[in-house]
């Protein structure tokens, strides 16, 4: 078949959406499909199958989206029309202004539509700084329903938590999915001696997006009232526009944090020296940086924040904190290191855990979703055409009996 995929935002392989999209890219070509994708991305031009459009300019705004290393999409109708001509399928990333029209242009042409459902509205509030405004949050679902989904035939929720969200307030049960994005195979467990400068260390990860919902300065502040505080290395993995602050946050640590992106290969290899996985984020739709981290043993501490589905990962009490309460997660993670007979236990039994998130399953979910929706849509265009020919029939029927009655009369 062929696809295309609509991205908004798209650019390198550093956030969670970036990474699920170029997740369905390649595994889609793996299995033979022709995959489509439409960014905004002018380092990919040229690149086959890759059809890029403008970049939208906000003015001011502009210098904000590249420290927020965001680059949004003008919806070209020439170039989504290319991208759409000839296309069996059609899956939005993100509910944006490309979306959005690519979403109606599709809808128009009769095209199945599948939609990812990847931007919690607190991952837009937050730039507002209107992230806790329930009102806000609700009015920003709304949009997104209004704008897209409704237009969709089938939504991908990366988590049961996310389709409850969304349907719980916009009312609505759109044909949808839950499948996980999964977690890449080379996400297993191969321990590995740490680096020797921090070989009398422990070594507590987490990796996420330095933006305020993702809440490092809390693992900063629990760290500090450790009792193993002199003995912690911190390792924020990711890049982002609070990284300067962070850094200034982290000053009053006795162990200077490493600050820094990292490759697929090279996370690896730090979650498999790591001794903890503290996930203190408050706004998460799933979080595959926790799922790759127990998927190579390492024992996670997760905030059990109500805006958040990783806290669902947890399988003890021991292994979540309250949210943005640096005295539990503090606690928490001194019990951990207190106790490396259990860590070791949890450990085994997050490997086995681990395995429900297989990226090679989750992909064939992908695809069977898109392909089944394809083919319900296919069928109700069959039926609405077989509809269309019997009215027909029937009024071509009553055309020629009114026309010899006409005839009669006339005789």
């Amino acid at each position: 078949m062929i696809l295309t995929v609509i991205c908004d935002v798209l650019g390198k392989e550093n956030n969670g959406t970036t990474i699920a999209a170029m997740n369905l890219v390649r595994s889609m070509r793996e299995r033979g499909h022709t995959v489509r994708v439409v960014c905004p991305d002018e380092f990919r031009r040229g690149e086959k199958d890759f059809y890029i459009v403008p970049t939208l300019s906000l003015g001011p705004l502009n210098g904000y989206l590249a420290r927020n290393g965001v680059s949004l999409s003008k919806a070209d109708e020439g170039i989504i029309a290319a991208a759409l001509d000839g296309a069996d399928a059609v899956h939005l990333m993100v509910p944006f202004m490309l979306g959005m029209k690519a979403a109606k242009m599709a809808k128009q042409r009769g095209l199945p539509i599948t939609a990812g459902f990847h931007c919690q509205a607190e991952n837009f509030t937050t730039h507002i700084f209107l992230m806790n405004s329930q009102f806000v949050n609700k009015m920003v679902y709304k949009v997104f329903y209004h704008n897209v989904y409704r237009h969709v035939d089938c939504i991908h929720y990366p988590t049961e938590f996310i389709r409850d969200v969304f349907e719980g307030v916009v009312g609505k049960n759109i044909p949808s999915r839950v499948i996980s994005n999964g977690v890449n195979r080379i996400f297993h467990p191969n321990p590995k001696p740490k680096p020797m400068e921090f070989r009398d260390k422990y070594i507590i990860l987490f990796t996420g997006r330095y933006s305020k919902e993702k809440s490092h300065t809390v693992l900063i502040d629990a760290v500090n009232r450790s009792r193993y505080r002199d003995r912690i290395q911190l390792i924020f993995a990711g890049n982002g526009p609070q990284e300067a602050r962070l850094k200034e946050l982290s000053a009053v640590l006795p162990n200077k944090p490493v600050f820094g992106f990292f490759t697929r290969g090279e996370l690896v290899k730090v979650i498999n020296y790591s001794d903890l996985y503290v996930h203190p984020a408050e706004v998460e739709i799933e979080a595959i940086a926790c799922l790759e981290a127990i998927s190579c043993g390492l024992v996670p501490v997760i905030a059990d924040s109500p805006r958040c589905a990783t806290k669902y990962f947890a399988q003890t009490r021991r292994n979540l904190f309250k949210v943005n309460d640096a005295a539990d997660l503090a606690a928490k993670i001194d019990w951990w290191l207190d106790n490396p007979a259990a860590r070791r236990k949890c450990s085994e039994s997050y490997i086995g855990y681990a395995k429900s998130f297989d990226f090679d399953h989750c992909m064939n979910e992908m695809e069977r979703m898109i392909i089944e929706t394809a083919g319900k849509k296919a069928k109700e265009r069959a039926r609405a055409a077989t509809m269309d020919l019997s009215c027909d029939s029937e009024a071509l029927a009553q055309s020629d009996a009114e026309f010899a009655g006409v005839e009669a009369n006339h005789g």
